[in-house]
């Protein structure tokens, strides 16, 4: 239990409680903060106050984050415990165009939205007699606010356009740069009527019931088959990082793995001089190399997002092998490797030129065991003793033949084959899945989000 007397060195108890919280929901979150972490973010507190709540903000960050992706689950669970969520609503307005007007000339000054983000909340957001209940906390259960409400009504797409015209310039150039600087103030603004919107939904449901079911999580917990643009262009930004890591793991599994088992008539035979007792083991030498790596991924439009994301890993991972081919499939098998180039990443959509370019998809629709055939035919010679087999897909079949047969000559000429689902273990039965079938010819693993296929590629790539 958390005394009521100050705690650590001059946090009141109420602030402590707060703290601890905190603390509990970004480990529900999966950012693992522990209890030393913690002590410093209460040292944190005491030195910097909480007048100035940005810089409480990356005072705490410093203290309790240690990877990439976490800033922002971390950001939207501090405005919920950190910020004052009680403060006056702005008056409503009944025409939109005053308040656009207001917010563009905000973004094309680069000034603070935070007090626009209220007003247009306040103004636009309120559904199920929020906006009634906003002067007192109600737990109604069918009241709350909408960040999405709130920017369809603005026209988002609309208010970049118009900031990045006005911002001025001319020729190519000077119109792409303001047309990204554009963008980036309207997520800003964006963001702050989400933080709004979280904010006065937790006076009416509470803190906790927000924290735990009104957070995004980061890029690294989002699932691939529901992420959005944005949740994508923060994935490929965890690539190389993640690559560093992979590579790091691996080459310490080979380091421990380059002497190998025990020779036991060399083990005996240098033994004699003992009297037959083994003192000094002979191991047996293995051979020098590094493994192959094969990737067949389904690209079609459904797994789109795993399937970019696993091939960019892979392929910032090929210093780690020998050799790396990859292959993509819709509904027919092509080789795609020649679409990576080393140390170069792939542009944003490229499995969609893949698609339109590779000869990969004959009539649009995915079908498993016309690909696993096409690449028995024309391909099987990619595979040896030493070659290690990521197939990369949902194993949705349309209700086509899976073609086992095909599966099994690969799984018979390969060292290893692995397969990698995007989709919950609980849905592999429904529908057209053919999810256990496959699964009783090869090992399929779940691979939901970033955090899953880390922990999967790290554990199945040969060392």
């Amino acid at each position: 239990m958390v005394s009521s007397a100050p705690a650590h060195g001059g946090v009141e108890a109420p602030m402590s409680d707060r703290l601890v919280g905190f603390v509990g929901l970004l480990r529900e979150h999966g950012i693992h903060a522990g209890p030393s972490e913690t002590v410093d973010a209460a040292a944190t507190i005491v030195a910097l106050g909480t007048a100035d709540s940005r810089v409480l903000r990356s005072g705490l960050a410093a203290c309790l984050l240690r990877r990439n992706g976490q800033r922002k689950v971390f950001d939207q669970l501090f405005d919920l415990y950190f910020l004052d969520a009680a403060r006056p609503i702005a008056a409503s307005g009944a025409d939109t165009d005053p308040l656009r007007e207001r917010v563009i000339a905000a973004l094309i000054q680069g000034a603070d939205t935070a007090e626009l983000a209220r007003e247009a909340l306040n103004t636009f957001g309120a559904y199920g007699g929020a906006g009634e209940s906003a002067g007192r906390v109600t737990s109604a259960s069918g009241a709350g606010w909408s960040s999405y409400l709130t920017m369809k009504s603005l026209r988002p797409d609309e208010i970049s356009e118009q900031v990045a015209q006005t911002m001025g310039g001319t020729g190519q150039f000077d119109s792409a740069v303001h047309t990204i600087e554009a963008r980036r103030r309207v997520e800003q603004f964006r963001s702050a009527v989400q933080a709004e919107a979280r904010l006065r939904s937790a006076q009416l449901r509470g803190t906790d019931y927000i924290a735990r079911r009104g957070v995004e999580s980061g890029a690294d917990s989002a699932d691939f088959l529901g992420a959005r643009e944005q949740d994508l262009a923060e994935m490929r930004r965890l690539v190389h990082p993640l690559a560093r890591k992979l590579a790091t793991r691996l080459a310490v599994r080979r380091k421990k793995a380059v002497r190998g088992q025990i020779d036991l008539r060399r083990t005996l035979r240098r033994s004699m001089a003992t009297g037959g007792v083994p003192i000094d083991p002979v191991l047996r030498a293995r051979r020098h190399g590094r493994p192959d790596l094969v990737v067949l991924a389904d690209v079609s439009g459904s797994v789109t997002g795993f399937a970019e994301f696993t091939l960019q890993l892979v392929q910032a991972l090929q210093d780690q092998f020998s050799k790396v081919r990859s292959f993509g499939f819709v509904d027919t098998c092509a080789e795609i490797t020649d679409y990576f180039s080393p140390g170069e990443p792939p542009p944003a959509g490229f499995a969609q030129n893949i698609v339109r370019e590779a000869g990969v998809a004959r009539f649009g629709s995915s079908n498993y065991g016309e690909a696993l055939q096409g690449f028995v035919d024309h391909y099987l010679d990619a595979l040896g003793p030493r070659t290690c087999v990521l197939i990369l897909g949902d194993a949705r079949t349309n209700r086509t033949d899976p073609n086992l047969a095909a599966l099994e000559a690969m799984t018979e000429r390969a060292k290893a084959v692995y397969w990698l689902n995007p989709e919950p273990s609980r849905s592999w039965n429904t529908g057209d899945s053919a999810a256990s079938t496959y699964a009783e010819v090869v090992t399929m693993h779940e691979c939901r989000n970033v955090a899953q296929l880390a922990v999967v590629i790290g554990r199945l790539l040969p060392a």
